[in-house]
């Protein structure tokens, strides 16, 4: 478990358990001032993420999905089937992903179990964890429903798989369009700022700022390349 470094008095912290054999990052997302907490993309490896809530102190009062791919979500109703708790996201578009996650699971070797959100999320809304809000951001391309969350106070963001340290989500997936995720990157991350920090849904976290300038893909030289 990777804890992120903010300091005891931020009103958000957050662990990175990488989970399934795609390594994916599910994020232990918690309220300093309450201890309430949601696990973000809890994709498998289930005991191992009960047990990494139990030793942070924290309670857990939801479970939050970026997208409906099987490392990210795959057993996230049977975790809430488990401990009582509501689902909230994605975006209704990626409906098709969830709805053949048995399937991919059994391709990926995961057991994956569809779900129906208890709360499908938009561009625009909001979601509470513990005192904490969180603004949501559609941002299709990777999967056509995937959101990001926004911690504007702790200027901190879970972005999933939309874009990495050093790249950006892959789109040929089934409904991915590669035009969606530049367009997602630009418009809706870029203007969050450069000292903005994410968790990208593989890898180690960055800033948006430093993938501004060295990004292969979306850095500010890479896309004034791109449109010459």
């Amino acid at each position: 478990m990777q804890t992120m470094t903010e300091p005891a008095q931020a009103p958000l912290r957050a662990a990175i358990l990488p989970v399934t054999p795609l390594q994916q990052n599910c994020s232990l997302l918690w309220c300093t001032r309450t201890m309430r907490g949601a696990l973000i993309d809890p994709g498998g490896d289930l005991p191992r993420l009960k047990d990494a809530v139990a030793r942070a102190g924290v309670t857990l009062e939801k479970i939050l999905i970026t997208h409906g791919h099987i490392d990210h979500c795959g057993q996230a109703g049977i975790l809430a089937s488990e401990l009582g708790l509501p689902i909230e996201g994605p975006h209704e578009a990626d409906r098709f992903w969830i709805a053949r996650l048995a399937d991919d699971g059994r391709d990926y070797g995961i057991a994956g179990q569809p779900f129906e959100p208890d709360r499908w999320l938009a561009d625009g809304d909001t979601v509470t964890v513990g005192e904490l809000q969180l603004d949501v951001f559609h941002c299709p391309g990777h999967t056509p429903g995937h959101i990001v969350f926004f911690h504007r106070e702790a200027r901190f963001a879970f972005v999933g798989d939309v874009l990495f340290a050093g790249s950006v989500g892959r789109t040929d997936f089934p409904l991915g369009n590669h035009q969606d995720l530049l367009d997602s990157i630009t418009g809706k991350l870029w203007p969050l700022g450069d000292d903005v920090t994410f968790v990208p849904g593989h890898g180690q976290p960055s800033t948006f700022g430093r993938e501004r300038q060295t990004n292969m893909f979306v850095s500010d030289a890479a896309l004034a390349r791109r449109a010459d």
